[in-house]
């Protein structure tokens, strides 16, 4: 099969035929269809993080394909289904956190695409008891991102409980933000959209933000803080200094919500302020196979669009150039 892997930290990823892999215990084989895009696949690529992934590794854990193979203890009825392979690609299944419903904190997790081989190749192996079924009427194209921009916005939304008739500023409007507007309004928010490039504001206008603003050409913090502040501000950016202005646009008892991953992202937390007017910091991590299960669910029934722009495995490194450069609209997915 074709794949896309890392061989080197500080080198572009390279195209190999390797072999397909077999499905061991509790394992299904996947056709690839498509391969959504995140920039933690570009971290990780990069080596940006405290920690490095095992190398070679193919990387892509926004995966969705069709079950071909299975291992024992799989139903055979999964032979033949479309599934998403996320990036919680298998847990312990029995700590305090995965019996609890907080899977994605299980400390022996292990993530598709960092800790075990990901989406970037034509076929894939994955725990069955972790790939979720994709509903019939959802396209691949569609359901790659939602694997995991549309699953880790709508957990960003939930963490910050936002509510009927709370203002929500969404600082970033890429392939997490357009998602985030959409669930932020569903849940009965007012939506004020943050972002530096005119297409991106003009998408989150049409996805029904009721104020868009242009970081470029004024303090977003300042606007937002003149109309009263942000009942919950969602930080998707990968510009660290969203994240001070998304913190900066609060009201009292305000709720900031961190999603993204800025490379060396520090945020400094005046603690009197925060102490004095409520304010809480909340870190919001890719949301469990249950809440995915209820962004397909919405999105089948017509709650959501995706916007997302389809690439060959072959373009790669041209994709992860284009996003680093910021002329990704929202999502890019690798199409088989």
């Amino acid at each position: 099969m074709r794949a896309a892997v890392v061989t080197d930290l500080s080198a572009p990823l390279e195209l190999r035929d390797v072999p397909v892999p077999e499905p061991g215990d509790q394992q299904i084989l996947v056709r690839m269809e498509a391969c959504g895009i995140c920039h933690t696949d570009i971290h990780i690529a990069y080596g940006d993080w405290p920690v490095e992934p095992a190398l070679p590794l193919i990387p892509g854990h926004e995966g969705v394909g069709i079950v071909e193979r299975a291992g024992r203890g799989v139903p055979a009825s999964m032979i033949g289904q479309r599934v998403a392979l996320p990036w919680l690609g298998s847990a312990c299944g029995q700590c305090g956190f995965c019996v609890s419903g907080w899977e994605t904190l299980c400390e022996s997790q292990r993530n598709t695409g960092f800790s075990i081989d990901g989406g970037y190749a034509e076929y894939a192996v994955a725990d069955a008891r972790y790939a979720v079924s994709v509903p019939d009427g959802v396209t691949p194209l569609d359901a790659a991102p939602l694997t995991c921009a549309g699953v880790t916005s709508y957990k960003a939304v939930r963490a910050g409980r936002v509510g009927l008739a709370d203002r929500v500023a969404v600082f970033g409007v890429g392939g997490l933000g357009h998602l985030a507007i959409q669930y932020a309004r569903h849940a009965g928010g007012f939506v004020t959209a943050v972002d530096v490039e005119a297409d991106k504001l003009a998408l989150a206008g049409n996805l029904g933000a009721e104020q868009v603003i242009d970081a470029t050409t004024a303090d977003p913090a300042a606007v937002i803080r003149a109309q009263g502040g942000a009942d919950v501000a969602l930080a998707l950016s990968a510009e660290p200094s969203a994240y001070e202005h998304a913190l900066a646009s609060l009201r009292r008892g305000g709720r900031l919500v961190c999603v993204g991953l800025p490379v060396g992202g520090v945020l400094p937390v005046p603690i009197f302020e925060a102490v004095t007017r409520g304010i809480s910091v909340i870190g919001s991590i890719v949301g469990t196979r249950k809440d995915l299960v209820e962004v397909f669910t919405l999105h089948a029934a017509g709650r959501t669009t995706v916007t997302a722009e389809p690439r060959k495995l072959e373009e790669i490194n041209q994709a992860f150039t284009d996003v680093l450069a910021n002329r990704v609209r929202a999502r890019l997915v690798i199409e088989y």
